[in-house]
């Protein structure tokens, strides 16, 4: 099998790339080539002492390292690829309170909590709210009178509100938690000039916040979900800090990957005008699916082996890291037929933006398909002549395939 043809120091990591555009020309030719492959990286460029990581492009090959945690752990080195070159290792470590950092049966027991607000029932019981919700949503955007800002004004809003909806949070504090979270992320972007003493201050202020409502909680319990989740600690329910480690997971999961989704689905829709047609007449139940394929909000988690152990015909040593890249297997033929086709009708849709399942499969897959269906259902009929004034401002990151501005008119 020849050898892929990669720019010498191609990094699949480089948030320059990102900035521009989801390198899926590349990820082809590792899947042809090199399916699993060394990328070289300096020492302490990602955060990482070590030398690079394995970018594993096979949708097979990811679901394998997603579904054995056991070979492939999220708690050596938590899931973030890369994180800025200043990044102390203590600061790593402290990650590994969050679900997305914990293996089981730590994991195990965090998740069996936390799910509780995530039942099918709890779910359904968000519904006609957050209808309504993204009806008023989408009509206060379509109240302009010239082009807007898609992002701000329509895909940030539902996700925000639905959390806030979901774990109590006051309908006004739910700015606060937009900040938060885009502080935290955005270390990579120099427009939002955010150094890691701010990404960490606004980190502190979001699990603060949640830490103290999840103590309001247990000395008055409500009807609703940090109730449920904190007021009998004794009982197998998250200590104020577990509590608050979980909220800033959600504000990030919840929030970040849900808005971009939505983005980049109404910039699929409007540079596919056959498919926005085609979802106004007919809105099949397929769509969000598609939509989380196509977008794949997060690029890539990574897993640190655990043993030494074999993986694609390559040699991977106890201690590797290894990059998973849901954007390449989510782009994969030997899945998915005519992969590059945006396609809302695409049934079976076997994708990975939810993750490879296994422990870390997302736990608000659910509402984030309810939420996508909800806010195009409204766009469609609030607003079905929505035109694209302009090319998407890409943000500038490692791991995240996100839109920072979305200009469009509603005519």
């Amino acid at each position: 099998m020849p050898c892929p043809a990669l720019p010498d120091g191609f990094d699949f990591t480089d948030p320059d790339l990102l900035h521009h555009r989801v390198p899926l020309p590349e990820f082809a030719e590792l899947r042809r080539a090199e399916p699993v492959r060394w990328i070289p990286q300096p020492a302490g460029l990602a955060g990482f002492q070590d030398e690079g990581y394995w970018a594993v492009t096979r949708h097979a090959d990811v679901k394998y390292v997603s579904t054995h945690p056991e070979i492939y752990s999220s708690y050596l080195n938590t899931a973030i690829i890369r994180f800025h070159e200043h990044m102390q290792r203590d600061a790593i470590d402290a990650q590994r309170l969050i679900l997305l950092n914990m293996d089981p049966p730590e994991h195990t027991r965090v998740r069996q909590i936390v799910q509780r607000g995530f039942t099918p029932r709890a779910i359904r019981a968000l519904e006609e709210r957050l209808r309504s919700r993204a009806l008023a949503i989408v009509e206060g955007a379509r109240a302009h009178s010239g082009p807007f800002d898609f992002v701000t004004e329509v895909a940030c809003e539902l996700p925000l509100q639905a959390i806030a909806e979901l774990i109590g949070v006051p309908q006004d504090d739910r700015i606060k938690i937009f900040e938060w979270s885009n502080k935290m992320i955005a270390y990579d972007d120099p427009e939002y000039a955010i150094t890691e003493e701010v990404g960490a201050e606004s980190a502190a202020e979001l699990i603060s916040y949640a830490m103290n409502m999840a103590a309001d909680r247990k000395q008055c319990p409500a009807k609703d979900i940090v109730s449920t989740l904190v007021a009998a600690e004794d009982e197998g329910n998250l200590g104020s800090d577990e509590f608050g480690f979980f909220v800033l997971m959600l504000s990030v999961a919840g929030n970040e990957t849900t808005r971009n989704a939505i983005t980049h689905g109404m910039h699929a829709f409007l540079t596919h005008p056959e498919q926005w047609e085609l979802y106004k007449s007919t809105r099949p139940a397929t769509t969000a699916e598609e939509i989380v394929r196509w977008a794949t909000p997060v690029v890539s988690f990574q897993r640190t082996a655990t043993q030494d152990t074999e993986l694609g015909g390559k040699q991977i040593k106890k201690g590797d890291r290894v990059g998973i890249f849901y954007a390449s297997a989510n782009h994969d033929p030997e899945v998915f037929d005519d992969p590059e086709t945006f396609d809302i009708t695409r049934d079976p849709n076997p994708h990975l933006g939810f993750g490879g399942g296994g422990p870390h499969y997302c736990l608000g897959k659910s509402l984030a398909v309810l939420e996508i269906d909800l806010i195009f259902n409204a766009i469609a009929d609030a607003m079905p002549d929505l035109t694209l004034v302009g090319d998407p401002r890409r943000l500038r990151s490692a791991w995240i395939n996100g839109v920072k501005e979305l200009q469009v008119d509603a005519g």
